[in-house]
């Protein structure tokens, strides 16, 4: 298992710094799981099996942890063509603010991507995020970007926001809107409207309300069928009088 991940993150040009973030881990506990010193957890696995897009057992289901014991479930239908479609659009439209570093980001996909779910109950870009404590975080993100850097789409570039350190990204070139539907593109619109006025605080608290993450354990797989019991605060779905 040690050499798959070591592997697996060469493979996709990662840092071991960056997976341990995604692992909720310092780079020293990681390295420990690279050398082979200490063992991945069952939720751990889960994590690097959705990230690295490869499952450690069955390629059509996943280990979902649960009350501590492991169930099957599908697998979210991540569409990596729309997931980087839609970042450039949201780079473009709203990325030169100064509230839109890395952190609202993550906020800002998460909400698209749960916010379509409750409304058509059809996945837009189906991405897999994990409970962190600042909020959802989209699993995939690190390697996405680092794709798109290396194909030219994004900069990433370093800066401050109210004297605290931000990672932002710099669009090098327009989304391809082809690859959205009339209500998916107008979905994102609506979102980016409501939403990207926010600091990455407030998107977060925002967050912390919505069901699907208050229900999730800390780094656990967060749930898209938990829209549908969501407060109303962050519902976005008339529902029929019961």
């Amino acid at each position: 298992m040690s050499t798959w991940i070591k592997t697996k993150r060469k493979g996709a040009g990662l840092s071991q710094s960056s997976v341990a973030d995604i692992l909720g881990i310092s780079r020293p506990t990681y390295i420990n799981l690279e050398n082979g010193v200490s063992k991945l957890t069952d939720r751990q696995k889960v994590i690097l099996s959705q990230f690295f897009k490869e499952e450690v057992q069955d390629k059509d289901s996943i280990k979902d942890i649960s009350n501590g014991d492991v169930l099957i479930r599908e697998i979210p239908k991540e569409n990596i063509k729309k997931f980087k479609e839609t970042l450039l659009y949201i780079l473009s439209k709203v990325g030169s603010r100064p509230n839109i570093g890395q952190t609202a980001l993550y906020k800002l996909l998460y909400f698209i991507d749960f916010d379509y779910y409750e409304k058509f109950e059809k996945q837009l870009i189906g991405a897999t995020y994990i409970k962190n404590k600042y909020g959802p975080t989209p699993v995939s993100f690190a390697k996405i970007v680092k794709e798109m850097e290396k194909t030219g789409d994004i900069v990433e570039v370093k800066s401050k926001y109210f004297n605290h350190d931000q990672t932002k990204y710099i669009a090098v070139r327009e989304a391809d809107v082809s690859k959205f539907n009339g209500n998916e593109l107008k979905h994102i619109d609506n979102e980016l409207e409501r939403l990207a006025h926010l600091t990455a605080h407030q998107l977060s608290e925002l967050s912390h309300i919505d069901t699907p993450w208050k229900v999730a354990n800390e780094r656990e797989i967060i749930n898209y069928e938990h829209v549908f019991y969501r407060p109303e605060e962050t519902s976005v779905r008339e529902y029929e009088p019961l």
